[in-house]
């Protein structure tokens, strides 16, 4: 039986895999480190609270997730042709003593079996469109496109100074980055504008990555994002994490697999609510895991983390994929 690791390997690679990689059961994720540890994260049905960065969050009961207050009170950017007035990044740790505890419990993670995994959220366009809110964000690509150019280089060597205490002190194996890049129908600017604003920008940050013993680059956007595969190539990602159902994913598949593969196939929303039951969970796994097949494809659900808005959705989602993977190799 192969190990966690090596099943996904072969699953990415078009090689001979012996069971569904099973959601996240491969990655080893590491949030906690010296700069998330000390950023304020809203809590789920917990009070506001502001980042390091100024943002404002809430995670509102019911909700997959927090989220920024763009009221006009609490929208930090203001004018993006001003951003040096109102964005300031915070710092990032670099001290080895500081780094050192987190460390410690890297160091416990077994890498025969698992991907020690660094978690990166939010990515460049949703760190932009948290500052400025997101209708603010879409049109200042269109009226203030110098500002945004360099909103987004700020942004990116920001995250370029985190990706190196990561590999200094981590040396992770694989990447999990958060960027959401579109709706469940569309993406919210065009290719042509994704590949003039943030494909660059990605090319850096992912680079860094590669060019420092980062293995996997594993990029989750729960979205429509089909027409920007290309770019998702050409920027170095392995795994599209939160393909949803509205992508054509077989089709994906079958024009890109063995160039970059695809994790999701089973919408969260069409699973993880209110009365939610194992047979609709096993049902929508089955559908996922026989339309997309044993390769290029990691089934589970297209939410972010190991986890479900509803108690039980994410365990019953593994068991339902673990059945699959007795029918199917």
């Amino acid at each position: 039986m192969l190990t966690r690791r090596q099943n996904l390997l072969e699953t990415i690679r078009g090689g001979n895999p012996d069971r569904f990689v099973n959601q996240y059961e491969a990655f080893a994720m590491v949030i906690a480190n010296p700069y998330s540890a000390d950023n304020p994260k809203p809590t789920y049905g917990g009070p506001e609270v502001v980042d390091k960065w100024g943002v404002t969050k809430r995670w509102p009961l019911g909700t997959p997730g927090g989220f920024p207050v763009h009221d006009e009170a609490h929208i930090v950017c203001k004018d993006v042709a001003e951003w040096r007035k109102y964005v300031k990044a915070p710092e990032i740790p670099t001290s080895d003593e500081t780094w050192a505890p987190f460390v410690k419990e890297v160091d416990k993670i077994d890498r025969n079996e698992y991907f020690v995994t660094a978690f990166m959220a939010p990515g460049i366009f949703e760190q932009c469109h948290y500052l400025l809110e997101i209708q603010n964000c879409l049109i200042n690509f269109y009226e203030e496109p110098e500002a945004m150019h360099e909103l987004i280089d700020y942004i990116t060597e920001f995250e370029l100074k985190y990706a190196e205490q990561l590999c200094k002190h981590f040396h992770p194996d694989a990447i999990f980055h958060h960027d959401d890049w579109g709706s469940q129908k569309s993406t919210f600017i065009s290719p042509a504008m994704f590949e003039e604003f943030y494909l660059p920008a990605y090319k850096k940050v992912y680079g860094y990555f590669k060019d420092h013993g980062v293995e996997l680059i594993v990029h989750h956007s729960d979205s429509y994002a089909a027409t920007l595969v290309p770019y998702m190539i050409d920027m170095g990602i392995d795994i599209w994490q939160g393909v949803m159902t509205s992508n054509n994913i077989p089709e994906l598949i079958q024009k890109y697999g063995g160039q970059i593969s695809f994790m999701g196939g089973i919408d969260s929303a069409s699973i993880d609510f209110e009365g939610w039951t194992p047979e609709v969970v096993e049902a929508q796994a089955r559908r996922a895991c026989t339309e997309c097949g044993k390769k290029y494809f990691i089934p589970g659900a297209s939410q972010g983390l190991a986890m479900s808005t509803f108690k039980g959705v994410y365990e019953a989602t593994t068991e339902a994929i673990d059945k699959m993977s007795k029918e199917m190799f």
